[in-house]
């Protein structure tokens, strides 16, 4: 929801099919260039999402936090974007 107030697009997904589907369609998409998953969706296809976040480029796939309130182990959406892109947001 936070990030549609910004015009950034989502799409959710609740199971292996759906987020495999997703993930397809944003990576043929050329108008695409980063696409940001929650660990809770990467963790139902972890093989792919690894195999993404290693080798793809256009576009970076990039897994962040799942919403709700933070853990002090993990690192914010905030850090974790900053890290990929190395841009603040």
């Amino acid at each position: 929801m936070g990030f549609s107030l910004v015009g950034v697009k989502g799409r959710s997904a609740t199971n292996s099919e759906e987020v495999n589907q997703a993930l397809d369609d944003a990576l043929a998409a050329k108008d695409i260039g980063i696409v940001l998953v929650t660990e809770d969706v990467a963790s139902l296809i972890e093989t792919r999402m690894e195999n993404l976040k290693m080798h793809s480029t256009v576009p970076l796939v990039v897994e962040i936090p799942a919403p709700g309130p933070g853990r002090p182990d993990k690192p914010s959406i905030r850090d974790v974007v900053t890290r990929a892109i190395g841009v603040k947001i």
